[in-house]
Formats: C-alpha cells, structure tokens, sequence
C-alpha cells in the first residue's frame, strides 16, 4: 500500500544535506519501492538489472544512468556485486532560481531548465553512455567522490559544475530523443496515464472503501502528489471523484435495474441508505426513488452535471 512506501530525506540517506555522492559500498541499497524528497541520479557500473521508476519498469545496465525526480516512486534492484554511483541533490543545489514546487517540476519547459530534461524524460527513455562519453562520465564521478570527500571554500560550486557536465554529456547525446519527448508531452501523457489508473482503480472498487492511499499505490503515486495531480488536472478532491462515480454509477443502476435503494447504495459503496439517499439528492436533484420513477416514466431526469461543484460535493459531518 502507498502508506508503506516510505519517503526519504537528505538527513537520512545523504552524509551532506545539499549535495552528497557514494559508493555502492557505503550504505546498503534499499531493496523496497520508496521515495526521495530530493533529486536522485544513478550510475550502474556493473551489474544488469532493472529499474522501477512510476508505473514502468525499464532496463539498467552498465553503462545506464537513471534520473529521479523529487518525490517520484522508484527502486532499482542490485544483484550481488554491483558497482554503482548515486548522486542526490537538492533543488536549489541544482538551480536555485528554480522557485517551483517539487510537485509540478514536469510543467517546467525545458528552455527555462534544461538540467531537468533527463529527469522528465526517464519514464520513457533509457540513457546509456559508452565509449568516450562513458569514460568522461567516470571521470566526472570520480572527481565529485573525490571533492565531496576533502571539502574547501569552492567545493560546492565545483560539485555543481561538475553535475552539470555530467548532465550535459546525457543531453548531448539524447538531444533529439529529448526533444521529440517534449513536443509530444510525454510528461503530461504520464500524468494523464495515471489519471486513467486512478479512475479505473476507484471503478473497480466502487463498493469498498476507497482511500487516497489506496489509490495512490494503484497510480504507482504518492498521497501528495495524487492528491495535488487530480487537483491540478479537474479542479476537484479524491473524495469529488469518488462521490461523482458512486453517484453515476447509482443513477446507472436506478434507470436499468430493479436493484432495492439500499441494495445499490452498497453496491455503489455507501454503507447507509439514507446518507446516500441525502448525498443522491443533492447532487442530482430528485430522491433515488423519485429519479427511478420519472425515468420509468419517461420523463427526463434530473440531469447530473458534467462537473460536479465543489458545493454539491461538500461533506457532511458524518463523511468527514
């Protein structure tokens, strides 16, 4: 379940709170779906395995990198004896005129950060360097070990510039992919993907009780980044989508079945009859009985609109 999949922060998985890069040696790998408050990047040296990342499931081999956004679900499976880097960062370590929420960095344009393209792209792309590239690539690696490790006054900037090279040597050879990625929106298809999960989720289990967690997990998302998508995209709160499909499933039911009321309120998931009897007319206009009987007489029901206001929605003490 999504409230099992655990959040992580820089204080504990980082020795340093900006930037910090490891071994494969220096902490043992997590073997669980989790998630990062921070940017995450990680270079496989060797051993082939895969990595999780959202809903898709992607080949890691050596020579691949894999980019991680903030708060995005992910795990990569290391076999025994694996080499690998992992480079995490936050933010503003990155750009830090980057004034966005960590929640809506996929509506950043690349012409305004381009260091996120690798990042955006990942669900839908695999970057593998070889040849020179991969041996700037270790180089790049070894340098940042090195001054993350021995410190100074220009450590920082140094760590920065070098993280930029390295993601430079992806955009370079990836420009065209990259690009073809973001004229097609591949960043709001996945979003529209998980949109689709999350509608089909709460379809699928309309006669039980539904959560925000629940949900998320069948979106391969977290609470709060669920919860701010279907915001972002409808307007509305996981509760409005739940109740607008339990109440359009109910009138479904009504018209073409002779379901008792209280039958289809649990069918629907509403455990009382008369709450849903009282949440079926606010929405609808008409009484459960009474819309079933001017559908019966073909008379046009009361029509439920297309989108349903935040008003008719409102929860009554009882639902809280």
């Amino acid at each position: 379940m999504a409230a099992g999949i655990r959040t992580y922060t820089m204080q504990e998985r980082a020795q340093h709170l900006d930037f910090d890069i490891r071994r494969e040696n220096a902490r043992d790998p997590l073997a669980a779906p989790h998630r990062h408050a921070y940017f995450q990047i990680q270079i496989n040296l060797a051993g082939d395995t895969q990595q999780h990342i959202g809903a898709t499931v992607r080949p890691f081999r050596p020579g691949m990198l894999s980019f991680v956004l903030p708060y995005r679900m992910h795990c990569v499976p290391h076999p025994p004896g694996s080499l690998y880097y992992i480079l995490s960062f936050g933010q503003r370590f990155l750009r830090s005129d980057l004034d966005v929420d960590p929640l809506d960095l996929e509506d950043v344009p690349l012409a305004r950060a381009p260091e996120l393209a690798p990042f955006l792209a990942q669900e839908s792309m695999d970057f593998e360097l070889d040849g020179a590239d991969r041996a700037e690539m270790l180089q790049l690696c070894e340098q940042m070990y090195a001054d993350n490790a021995q410190r100074g006054f220009y450590t920082l900037e140094t760590l920065r510039a070098r993280l930029l090279l390295l993601i430079g040597l992806v955009c370079r050879k990836y420009a065209g992919q990259i690009e073809q990625a973001a004229g097609a929106g591949t960043s709001h298809h996945g979003r529209r993907e998980a949109m689709a999960r999350v509608i089909r989720h709460i379809r699928e289990h309309l006669a039980e009780r539904l959560t925000l967690d629940s949900a998320a997990a069948a979106a391969c998302l977290s609470p709060n980044y669920l919860a701010h998508l279907i915001k972002k995209e409808t307007g509305r709160t996981f509760v409005d989508l739940v109740t607008e499909r339990r109440i359009e499933q109910s009138r479904e039911l009504l018209m073409q079945t002779s379901l008792r009321v209280s039958d289809i309120a649990r069918q629907v998931g509403f455990a009382d009859e008369a709450y849903f009897s009282r949440r079926f007319r606010q929405v609808c206009g008409a009484s459960p009985v009474a819309f079933r009987a001017a559908a019966r007489q073909a008379v046009e029901p009361p029509v439920l609109s297309k989108r349903i206001t935040h008003a008719s929605l409102s929860l009554s003490p009882e639902d809280r």
